[in-house]
């Protein structure tokens, strides 16, 4: 039988992001694992695979790896790029280099842009699609940001990134599988992306903001212009991936008594509900702060809380505080300082009745816009703001609030933001601030009669 190439995606949604299993039905090349490498060992195991190679495209920004780990579980050949300093024994790779899996070649592409040394991967194998593996450079309809390694070399990164995407158009047949990292909602993407589950190089001949652009400097100029605020956690990613990872403990913490989160929450740490956000308006223990699990959890966590606080989790099951930590392995929080199980009632422990703010539609607001005390806050990004706003309305974004609570206006917050998602996670924490808010659940579409 001819080799063929098959490819698995373990999809990391939280993040927006894809890890990949390139196999032939024996070996496997592994790219750009998370950190929770049992999914990749489980997916391995299934399909009776030998992982011969575990290749990083980047120093990642946005997630810690697993790479480091799983090359040590399996005893696979980890390959980072030669000028990457790192604190581990690697494959040092460069652009050109061959390497075997089985019957699968893969050969190496210099890809600068996202980051100085990213690369790229073309897997081969017989009569198959050859299959490229373009990390954070080029993604479906767009290309990765290139202001994450030094917001003073913006300009030189995305002339770089402008070429990389051209190389890989130029010397890619038009079959080729474009199967990218980032792209998927993740913030390392540098714009909005055509949407998909697959792609090919001829594709995105077609759709790709890059290769349709036929001027560099307008390319360059426009992508840098789009460019929009990205979490803070970021810092700390490249940090971690320079030093190799370890493993990390998915198990369930030891839960803690009612008595010892309110003694946390008495001293001002971070005591986050893990709760649907509507469950949680209606009722919830003061002082703690709504991040909803269903969402872009992690992310928002990480860039709202400051790094290296402790932390407490309150979920509705053992099984909501496990996938929560298996969120937060992602982003480097390893260590869950406490956690509960329970409802508001049985968390408060008689010192008294839930906390609560209402929940309101854009026709609420409707009603009571231009009376007195009623402010409408807009949590949104700037870019979202600088698009359309509510005339009069006061704007914080989220990610700027903390800092933001001395300068806002006295009155009944009204927080909104697109969808209802981030202005839940504004109107738990101005609470927890002493201020009065109303929470405006509902889509920013909605809105449109009163602008």
């Amino acid at each position: 039988m001819r080799p063929v190439i098959q490819v698995d995606v373990i999809e990391t949604s939280e993040l927006g992001d894809r890890s990949y299993i390139a196999h032939d039905g024996t070996s496997a090349v592994v790219v750009d694992p998370q950190r929770d490498i049992d999914r990749v060992l489980d997916l391995l195991a299934s399909r009776n695979l030998t992982c011969v190679l575990v290749l990083e495209t980047h120093i990642h920004n946005d997630y810690v790896t697993g790479g480091h780990e799983l090359a040590r579980r399996t005893g696979a050949v980890y390959g980072v790029n030669a000028a990457d300093d790192v604190s581990f024994e690697r494959r040092p790779l460069r652009d050109g280099d061959l390497l075997d899996a089985g019957s699968l070649r893969v050969r190496v592409i210099s890809t600068p842009g996202h980051t100085d040394t990213h690369l790229a991967y073309v897997v081969e194998a017989g009569p198959s699609a050859p299959v490229v593996f373009t990390g954070g450079s080029l993604l479906f309809g767009s290309v990765g940001r290139t202001d994450l390694v030094d917001p003073a070399r913006t300009h030189e990164l995305t002339h770089a990134q402008y070429r990389s995407a051209h190389r890989l158009a130029h010397e890619l047949t038009d079959e080729t599988q474009v199967m990218p990292t980032h792209g998927f909602g993740s913030f390392c993407s540098a714009s909005a992306n055509v949407g998909g589950v697959s792609s090919t190089i001829g594709d995105q001949k077609q759709q790709n903001d890059a290769l349709l652009e036929t001027d560099e400097n307008a390319f360059v100029e426009r992508l840098v212009a789009g460019l929009t605020v990205y979490p803070s956690y970021y810092a700390q990613m490249g940090v971690r991936n320079r030093q190799g990872p370890g493993p990390v403990d998915l198990s369930t913490p030891e839960l803690t008594e009612p008595d010892e989160l309110h003694r946390r929450l008495l001293n001002g740490e971070w005591v986050v509900d893990l709760r649907d956000r509507t469950a949680y308006a209606a009722g919830h223990v003061p002082g703690t702060v709504s991040i909803d699990l269903g969402g872009q959890f992690s992310t928002y966590l990480g860039w709202l809380m400051p790094w290296g606080a402790e932390l407490t989790l309150i979920g509705e099951s053992a099984g909501q505080i496990e996938e929560a930590r298996r969120q937060l392995v992602r982003i480097g929080i390893d260590e869950l300082d406490a956690a509960l199980v329970g409802t508001p009632a049985e968390l408060m422990a008689e010192r008294g009745l839930p906390a609560t703010y209402r929940k309101a539609s854009f026709a609420d607001l409707a009603e009571v816009l231009g009376q007195p005390g009623v402010v409408v806050l807009d949590v949104r990004r700037d870019d979202e703001r600088a698009a359309s706003h509510l005339p009069g309305s006061a704007h914080a974004p989220l990610h700027r609030l903390l800092d933001s609570l001395d300068t806002l206006p006295e009155g009944r917050l009204w927080v909104h933001c697109v969808s209802g998602y981030r202005s839940a996670i504004a109107a738990s924490l101005l609470q927890r601030a002493g201020r009065e808010v109303v929470w405006i659940a509902d889509d920013y579409t909605n809105a449109a009669a009163l602008l």
